[in-house]
């Protein structure tokens, strides 16, 4: 019942623009590192001049009540300052800070994805059984993995604490295949018993549930990837592959030195990038936070709980808390 503004704005979608714009290229035979980083610049730009208006021609056309004259768009430059200068006064209170976190990552796009942009796949796959000897060599542990080429970069193996097979071995030390490190046998409540073997590897710097595991145990995080989705120099002599000719390559030499055990054939959910749905890589990043944890979140859930904020449908509130 109240009057409201209607304020249009539009975003500038920066990958999904660049995504246009490199087919557009693509087609005249190039790539956007043929023609440099201003050139495509300006060519990003061009688009935008041409085609970015046509959500506000489409909402005037439907009859929508905007105020047209405040029309803006995401990189102006006095919204970029703007912003810019909430990002500092943030950061000089200390309520923005660094840190590494394990991210979403698109080898293709090189750009680090949100969750909700990542689209989940069912492939057929495998599931490679690897034998870890224990370093006092009095015996081995069988890891199962439907990704040997991030082994590379393991710093643990572990076992559920209530894991009969596995309690003598806890606190004992593997050593991982190629590199030759020496990794720990841990317990945690995380791992499924019932999945391969019961004994997984931890990798750190390429799962997001290893990584939390990482943390709980103090573990080193390696990352064995570079941004461009070939092997690191923390890959050793497989560094420079790509993930794909590294995981044939590991998969080969482990079938001749009789450490793969078991090949089955495995169907599971392997996450792609939305826009151009290339298999999305788990990677460790430095990335910017928001702490909300000492004024932002409780003052936000007081605004539910007094009512001043009411979600439609209610079941939206369960999300937002």
């Amino acid at each position: 019942g109240c009057e409201t503004l209607w304020m249009p704005g539009t975003d500038h979608a920066g990958i999904a623009t660049q995504n246009v714009v490199e087919k557009q290229l693509a087609k005249e035979g190039k790539k956007r590192q043929d023609i440099g980083r201003e050139a495509f610049l300006e060519r990003l730009w061009d688009w935008k001049k041409e085609y970015g208006d046509t959500i506000i021609r489409q909402l005037k056309k439907l009859g929508s009540s905007c105020d047209w004259s405040r029309t803006r768009f995401t990189m102006d430059d006095d919204y970029s300052d703007a912003v810019r200068e909430v990002f500092v006064r943030l950061y000089e209170k200390g309520l923005i800070y660094r840190g590494e976190y394990i991210i979403n990552w698109c080898p293709r796009c090189h750009t680090a994805l949100s969750d909700i942009e990542v689209e989940h796949e069912d492939r057929d796959g495998n599931l490679w059984h690897l034998r870890y000897p224990l370093e006092d060599g009095s015996g081995e542990v069988i890891v199962a993995t439907t990704r040997p080429e991030t082994m590379l970069g393991d710093t643990a193996v572990a076992v559920h604490p209530e894991d009969e097979r596995y309690k003598d071995l806890v606190g004992k030390n593997v050593e991982l295949p190629v590199l030759g490190r020496k990794i720990p046998i841990i317990a945690d409540a995380y791992v499924e018993r019932e999945f391969g073997s019961g004994a997984v590897k931890i990798t750190p710097g390429h799962d997001p549930n290893d990584y939390e595991m990482g943390l709980r145990h103090e573990l080193p995080m390696i990352s064995v990837m570079k941004e461009d989705g070939t092997m690191s120099e923390e890959a050793g002599e497989y560094a420079g592959m790509t993930r794909e000719d590294c995981r044939a390559a590991l998969v080969e030499r482990f079938a001749g030195d009789a450490t793969l055990v078991e090949t089955e054939n495995h169907a599971h959910k392997v996450g792609t990038c939305y826009r151009c749905h290339n298999v999305v890589e788990p990677m460790l990043s430095v990335q910017w936070f928001v702490g909300v944890e000492k004024d932002m979140a409780p003052e936000a859930l007081r605004a539910v709980e007094d009512g001043r904020t009411r979600f439609v449908p209610a079941h939206w509130e369960k999300t937002y808390r």
